[in-house]
């Protein structure tokens, strides 16, 4: 029986335990012989800790954005890094060797930087030798991830499997193209170009309901005859409570959905989404093929994620200073545009691989002790 152990960070809700529950959803479904287990190394630790450090990471996106962009971009997004997680591998390291040596896995799964640099540290220090691979849950890679000691890497792009081979000298074989791994529940549909009297938008400001969407929502308020809103509101209980008592027949307040068959329901159902450009949520959307409207997302990853995703021209990015309706109908009711828009997701869909199929063809090189080409 081998193990496969899945290590994100922190123990709220994020992309980075959405993408290892999604491959140990698909995992657990189509393989026998194979035991996963999701572990956030705080939470195992120093669990008072992990509490303080989630509420204080909250709490700081949300009064003060701005300095946390600046800390993100010193911190994790800059050259200088490595030096700032000295502090982190003398307060964690050996935490994680402990956390290794209790679960002794046959394969390490990391989907959020720090724990890939701790794992890649000890790899270094020959403290352990247990295969790594990095999954990465953004469209661009921090320069908190491990390199050194990691075997594969599930990157989001053809731009970022360049960018490891050119940049950081990883080897093309150690490198396959998954996309942002979402969970097998979301089938891949085609659409049509429909012209509709009303548009059925779907808002989602993640899964702790972040974001400006009911300032948008009192922005769109005159147009209202174009659309009806389903609205994610998250763990956010304030947010579902004030859009409930609006009593607007157009909005559907929606509180945290655990379900992904209720989530692929809701996707197939609307008409285009508009959303921060979180990894995961974006991904979702694209293999659904719904048109994206990006509203300015958190500071630091979601910023640099909006960035790439334009360049792309995956997403349209809202202008908030101009009518948001005119800018949504404006897409959705012109069929060249539309059509356009529709072949340049199906050809970033075509690019990426089934990450559960690939983490366990990896798995199998691994096992037969044989360096196997999986890209």
């Amino acid at each position: 029986m081998k193990k496969i152990l899945f290590l994100p960070l922190l123990s709220m809700p994020s992309g980075h335990h959405q993408v290892a529950e999604a491959l140990i959803h698909s995992i657990n479904r189509t393989t026998n012989g194979i035991t996963t287990n999701k572990v956030d190394l705080l939470s195992y630790s120093h669990p008072v800790l992990e509490k303080l450090i989630t509420a204080f990471y909250l709490k700081w996106i949300k009064v003060s954005p701005k300095t946390y962009k600046w800390a993100y971009n010193n911190f994790g997004y800059s050259k200088s890094t490595t030096y700032s997680l000295q502090w982190y591998e003398r307060l964690f390291l050996k935490n994680m060797e402990q956390l290794i040596q209790r679960e002794q896995p046959d394969v390490i799964v990391a989907t959020h930087g720090f724990p890939s640099f701790l794992v890649s540290r000890l790899k270094q220090k020959r403290m352990i030798d247990v295969p790594l691979i990095n999954v990465y849950t953004d469209f661009f890679i921090n320069n908190v991830w491990g390199r050194d000691g990691v075997d594969y890497h599930f990157v989001p792009s053809e731009h970022i499997r360049t960018s490891l081979i050119e940049d950081s000298g990883v080897t093309a074989e150690k490198i396959v193209v998954t996309g942002i791994p979402i969970n097998g529940k979301f089938n891949r549909v085609s659409r049509q170009f429909e012209q509709k009297q009303i548009h059925h938008i779907l808002l989602a400001g993640g899964s702790c309901g972040l974001g400006n969407m009911v300032d948008l929502l009192r922005q769109i308020d005159h147009s209202a005859k174009h659309f009806h809103f389903s609205v994610l509101c998250g763990n956010n209980v304030r947010m579902y409570e004030e859009l409930t008592n609006w009593k607007k027949p157009y909005i559907t307040p929606l509180q945290y959905l655990s379900s992904r068959d209720e989530m692929n329901d809701l996707y197939e159902n609307v008409d285009a989404i508009v959303t921060k450009p979180g990894g995961v949520t974006v991904s979702e959307a694209l293999h659904k093929k719904l048109p994206i409207f990006a509203i300015a997302g958190l500071p630091g990853q979601e910023e640099i994620n909006l960035s790439y995703l334009q360049s792309e021209s995956l997403v349209y990015k809202l202008d908030l200073n101009m009518s948001i309706s005119s800018q949504i109908i404006e897409k959705l009711t012109n069929k060249q545009e539309w059509n356009e828009h529709q072949q340049r997701i199906e050809g970033y869909v075509q690019t990426c691989q089934f990450a559960s199929e690939k983490l366990l063809t990896v798995i199998k090189a691994i096992n037969n002790k044989k360096v196997d080409k999986v890209g």
